[in-house]
């Protein structure tokens, strides 16, 4: 088998792989799209002078703006980490479609709240609106990745759940650029900055309205006991009839996980919670995917993404039109990259090796830039606007990390969370997972003026470290989990060595499967022989 082929659990028929998966998955990613663009338009609106004149910020002293711009910044994140939680008591009432419904909702009320703003009223409607917003995109970041894993086929779980995080990129990649293309287009007014807020409102309005088209997840319908709901959305998913072979081993399994949930723990609101607090297995998973976050966020892709002008202008590109346009390729390159992890990297070359060298390349980047900021000194010579070739190949280094990031840490955290839960805790652990992403996305968002302010060069040092250590982290502590199914996560989680569990699990799963149709065949014989013998008494008697 080639390092790139398709690793199934079993033989997959074709129709299994049909565009009903890849719209569904498209469609709920809309919710990706509204984060994206926060992420990147923020940083660069703040650093428009039409705002920065509307609401006083040329009178403010360093510490104060910088403080100012934080909380701009990190009320988003602080509203989507509540979000989060919220989305596991939606998610476990009315499904993963209509939280869906709820939560976009929530995000345009937010959103809407931002255009109210001006000089007069002051940054009120801002900080509230953000919120808002963020309470919205905290609960999709919770339902998207867990929806789309419940609706993929193992080998392609991956590259589905991957839509998420590009339409994270594409989000991004508008947000990158709009503020570049007001600068060039319109003269600084109230409106030039209320157009890049007004956007948030499109792909909030795409997900509101696309989730009527979509299906709840089949799962999702069992846990409830809508069986022949869950049939139907099954048979329309994977384009296949009911009596389908492979259909029948899939609606098995299910079965099979939703029967040991309540054997074990019940099918409760709060069942989740307390199988958590008794089992220490599923507190250590836990726990690893809360720091997958905390190393994807160490990374230092949040502080380029909100505070990207500030960033660039510690290389030495000066000039706000300049620091936009460097801000826009950075864009770019993050999603053509994500194009090409999302086709052909992550569910063939693998979780594991993806983290680990995306964080040791990361690294290498990083601690150049670092150095080239400490004997350059950039802002220094803020009157020479020419880079130097060291500028230059500082330049060149970073986006080399983003080359290293994107296709490693930028999803494949989602991708692991979305995947690694077991049936009783998978909401939970989703809403978790969520979380922690919000949450160490607040605490680098909230700090990173301030980081700059007073490390400088030194925070470059600072996320090449905690890069390094994630690949010790992930090498020791990460099972690969491409091509699993998601009722053989607790056996994967549980077979050591680590680095080998990948291969046990899969020979396991291919000598069961094995055993299986042969049971099936011999059933299916039997049948076929006692119909056969009746067959021939009922012509003898005749």
């Amino acid at each position: 088998m080639g390092l790139l082929q398709l690793v199934e659990d079993r033989p997959t028929p074709n129709a299994v792989y049909n565009w009903r998966i890849w719209a569904c998955a498209a469609v709920a990613s809309f919710a990706s799209c509204m984060i994206g663009y926060d992420s990147a338009f923020i940083g660069t609106t703040l650093a428009l002078d039409s705002f920065s004149d509307e609401f006083g910020f040329p009178e403010m002293t360093a510490s104060h703006l910088a403080l100012v711009k934080a909380n701009i910044v990190s009320v988003y994140q602080a509203g989507a980490f509540f979000g989060s939680f919220f989305a596991y008591a939606s998610t476990f009432f009315i499904g993963r479609r209509y939280s869906l419904h709820v939560f976009s909702l929530v995000f345009i009320l937010g959103a809407g709240m931002n255009l109210g703003a001006n000089g007069a009223r002051g940054l009120g409607l801002i900080y509230g609106g953000r919120v808002l917003a963020g309470i919205g995109v905290g609960g999709c970041s919770m339902v998207v990745p867990i929806y789309i894993s419940e609706l993929a086929p193992p080998a392609v779980r991956g590259a589905l759940v991957g839509i998420y995080e590009l339409g994270w990129q594409i989000g991004g990649l508008v947000g990158f650029w709009i503020n570049y293309g007001l600068t060039q287009t319109m003269a600084p007014s109230h409106e030039q900055w209320i157009i890049p807020f007004a956007v948030q409102l499109i792909p909030a309005g795409i997900l509101f309205i696309g989730a009527l088209w979509i299906k709840e997840s089949p799962r999702w319908l069992l846990t409830k006991g809508k069986r022949e709901l869950a049939m139907k959305n099954l048979c329309w998913i994977r384009k296949l009839p009911q009596d389908d072979i492979y259909l029948v081993e899939e609606v098995a399994f299910i079965d099979a996980a939703i029967e040991e949930q309540r054997a074990a723990i019940g099918v409760g609101f709060w069942k989740p919670f307390q199988a958590v607090a008794r089992n220490r297995k599923v507190q250590w998973r836990f726990f690893l995917g809360g720091m997958l976050f905390l190393w994807q966020n160490g990374s230092g892709i949040n502080a380029i993404n909100y505070y990207s002008p500030t960033v660039f202008q510690s290389i030495g590109i000066h000039g706000t039109s300049t620091g936009f346009l460097t801000t826009g390729i950075f864009g770019v390159v993050k999603t053509a990259i994500t194009f090409v992890w999302l086709f052909f990297l992550i569910d063939r070359l693998g979780r594991r090796r993806l983290l680990m060298i995306g964080a040791i390349g990361g690294s290498l980047c990083m601690w150049y830039l670092g150095a080239y900021i400490k004997i350059s000194d950039p802002d220094a010579n803020t009157s020479n606007t020419k880079l130097s070739s060291s500028g230059i190949a500082a330049i060149f280094f970073f986006y080399l990390w983003t080359a290293f990031y994107t296709p490693s840490w930028n999803g494949t955290p989602w991708v692991i969370n979305s995947e690694m839960f077991d049936q009783n805790t998978r909401s939970l652990g989703q809403a978790s997972a969520a979380a922690n992403n919000w949450f160490w996305n607040f605490i680098i968002s909230r700090f990173t003026p301030q980081m700059f302010l007073t490390m400088k060069y030194g925070v470059y040092f600072f996320f090449a470290s905690l890069m390094i250590m994630s690949v010790v982290f992930v090498f020791f502590l990460i099972p690969e989990t491409k091509g699993i199914p998601l009722e053989a996560m607790d056996r994967l989680f549980e077979t050591k060595p680590v680095r080998k569990a990948h291969a046990i699990v899969t020979e396991e799963l291919r000598v069961q499967d094995e055993e299986f149709r042969h049971d099936a065949e011999g059933a299916g014989l039997g049948v076929a022989k006692t119909q056969l013998t009746a067959n021939k008494i009922e012509d003898t008697g005749a």
